[in-house]
């Protein structure tokens, strides 16, 4: 009772744009109409409380719009493994939003809580990763703990146990929605959620805190439409007719550089064979997806350049017409721990420059964990 009376006690929680009004608290019980159960969500009793249970499916609050708001929860999960979390701010389908989430199994380790924007219904973790978007928390493992959100503005604050300290720091919410619908989540390993309660606050100003764009970043692309990545011979170029029938889409870089295809194209969602079997890492994945991402680069001579390039998940890179390089980044493909994170410096690749115009192009695949590639230029010995 205790626990939960701190919980409540809203209007003492300092949020991002100054000091916390007094509306009114939204307190909704597990049995609530008010929530949409989806997939394996029930309300149950666990540890002596009424609770959403939820083990891959979600419970959305329905009739409520949120935009700057507190949450608050207590949560409790027997499971060893999982992941399980708040979404904020999604459209109408929820293929776009924000969602930070916990991993019970990562418990003390730099990633144990993760923030990741949903993008055409893909999870973009493995773009978003460091400061602003993973960190450390201690979690208890079948016990009730409470979860404090604070989302204003571009800004969010996620509390865990401690609520004088957040535990992770968004300071810049990707999704660019600033209001939608309310969920709590869990893609797999039951948890419960109990004396859930959410306060909106006023809107706070709109100010983003990007980071700074490195130099020799490559900004401006374009981009193909998706392909069915196995119809189509990766390591071969385009030829001229297909590269000048294509309807190419300009787009940006983002800092720190990142080209988030997800913002573009639809999300595929393939079962990926060596996610649990690394000796079917060089299987085919039916349902991969393929984009052809095209930039150009103006030389004043012939000369040589070091592209250093992260991508998810794996990339053909062509100069001129001629393929360079071929590589997959895939999670649980280099080894099978391996997360696929995304950085420019996973790989390099050596372009041979001619003087005057150099068209520079990437096919770029998708299995999961975010579609996206980050490139950079630097002359050698720079």
């Amino acid at each position: 009772m205790k626990e939960l009376l701190g919980g409540l006690l809203l209007a003492l929680v300092p949020v991002l744009a100054g000091a916390a009004d007094r509306s009114a608290v939204l307190q909704v019980p597990a049995d609530s109409s008010r929530w949409d159960l989806q997939g394996q969500a029930k309300a149950a009793a666990y540890r002596g409380r009424r609770c959403l249970q939820l083990d891959g499916g979600a419970a959305l609050l329905k009739d409520f719009e949120m935009a700057d708001a507190v949450i608050d929860v207590d949560v409790a999960t027997p499971a060893r493994r999982g992941f399980f979390g708040i979404q904020f701010r999604l459209d109408d389908d929820g293929a776009n939003g924000e969602f930070v989430y916990l991993r019970q199994h990562k418990s003390g380790l730099p990633d144990a809580m993760q923030y990741t924007p949903v993008l055409n219904t893909g999870l973009n973790w493995q773009l978003y990763s460091g400061p602003g978007f993973t960190g450390k928390v201690d979690l208890p493992l079948d016990a009730w703990f409470h979860l404090r959100l604070v989302v204003a503005g571009a800004r969010a604050r996620l509390y865990v146990k401690d609520m004088d300290r957040p535990a992770l720091v968004m300071n810049d919410l990707k999704s660019g929605l600033r209001k939608g619908q309310l969920a709590l989540y869990v893609l797999t390993g039951m948890t419960c959620f109990s004396n859930f309660a959410v306060r909106s606050t006023p809107e706070a100003a709109w100010e983003r805190q990007l980071p700074p764009m490195p130099p020799g970043t490559l900004v401006q692309w374009e981009l193909s439409p998706a392909f069915d990545a196995l119809a189509r011979r990766l390591e071969q170029p385009l030829s001229p007719g297909e590269r000048d029938a294509m309807a190419w889409q300009p787009v940006q870089a983002e800092p720190p550089g990142i080209v988030t295809i997800n913002r573009y194209r639809a999300s595929p969602h393939p079962r990926v064979s060596f996610a649990n079997d690394s000796a079917r890492r060089l299987e085919p994945q039916p349902g991969m997806k393929v984009v052809y991402a095209r930039t150009f680069i103006d030389a004043e001579r012939d000369e040589v350049k070091k592209l250093s390039i992260g991508y998810s998940d794996d990339v053909s890179v062509f100069l001129n017409g001629q393929i360079l390089f071929r590589g997959r980044s895939a999670q649980n493909f280099r080894d099978p721990a391996f997360l696929g994170i995304v950085d420019a410096e996973n790989d390099a690749v050596y372009l041979p420059l001619k003087k005057g115009r150099n068209e520079l192009m990437l096919a770029v695949s998708e299995l999961g964990g975010g579609w996206g590639f980050v490139s950079r230029l630097e002359a050698l010995g720079n």
